[in-house]
């Protein structure tokens, strides 16, 4: 396998340790890859763990960059240079931000978007305290598809990464009844997929689809959690896991 090879492994299985190995080789930390900064291949890969961020730390510290320090400071979850940024005149909590997105899509989203797909808790709670608005609707795109809020992102999220980002703004006042027209999960990718009619429980159970990978269980734990907040009642979950899928 190529160096370029063994770094987007590293970045698949979110190694530290393999992407330093693999830059102390010889391989490039900011030559494109496909089209793509090194960075971008690592920040778009699909993993979702708690060591994405120490990745993004030995990449910036071989060299690589991310051209806005918000957005650096977001995927970082550094709340303190987000703070100090933060008092810098003419900031703006809804400020728009465009991040190719392997799951549910990063165009015209808000920092607080960004913080709900990587889980960035400590710096969305420093957002939302300094007014940003947990129902911050995304970019429509051209068959007025988008238009979602930040909690989209975590409700079928990779390994139920992001289900604290859910409590959070669950209890933060995210509008949990918002109907879009439609979605687009992993626009771009082998697995784009084109949802209608979407709802917030809807999009919860899409993760239910074979091609978004995601465990039964925690799907249906966050239907629960939504559920009950959405309408003061548990819901009627029931045959989970599925018996008839086991056979």
């Amino acid at each position: 396998m190529s160096l370029e090879g063994e770094l987007l492994a590293a970045f698949e299985v979110h190694s530290p340790e393999k992407i330093r190995a693999v830059l102390e080789r010889g391989q490039s930390p900011i030559e494109p890859i496909k089209g793509k900064t090194p960075m971008e291949c690592l920040i778009e890969m699909y993993l979702r763990s708690s060591q994405f961020r120490d990745c993004v730390r030995v990449m910036l510290e071989a060299g690589a960059v991310i051209e806005d320090p918000v957005m650096q400071a977001v995927l970082l979850d550094d709340v303190v240079t987000l703070r100090q940024l933060m008092k810098r005149p003419g900031f703006k909590t809804e400020r728009k931000f465009d991040l190719d997105c392997t799951f549910t899509p990063l165009k015209g989203a808000t920092a607080l978007h960004i913080c709900a797909e990587y889980n960035s808790l400590k710096c969305a709670a420093a957002l939302i305290k300094a007014g940003a608005n947990v129902n911050a609707r995304a970019a429509f795109d051209a068959d007025g598809f988008g238009g979602h809020t930040p909690i989209f992102h975590t409700v079928n999220s990779h390994n139920n990464y992001s289900r604290p980002m859910m409590e959070l703004l669950a209890k933060l006042g995210a509008k949990l009844d918002l109907r879009l027209k439609g979605l687009v999960w992993g626009s771009g990718f082998a697995w784009e997929t084109v949802l209608f009619d979407v709802t917030l429980l809807s999009y919860t159970q899409c993760g239910l689809l074979k091609q978004f990978q995601r465990r039964e269980v925690d799907i249906y734990s966050n239907l629960a959690y939504l559920y009950e907040k959405l309408n003061g009642t548990k819901a009627p979950v029931r045959n989970v896991p599925n018996r008839y899928l086991r056979a």
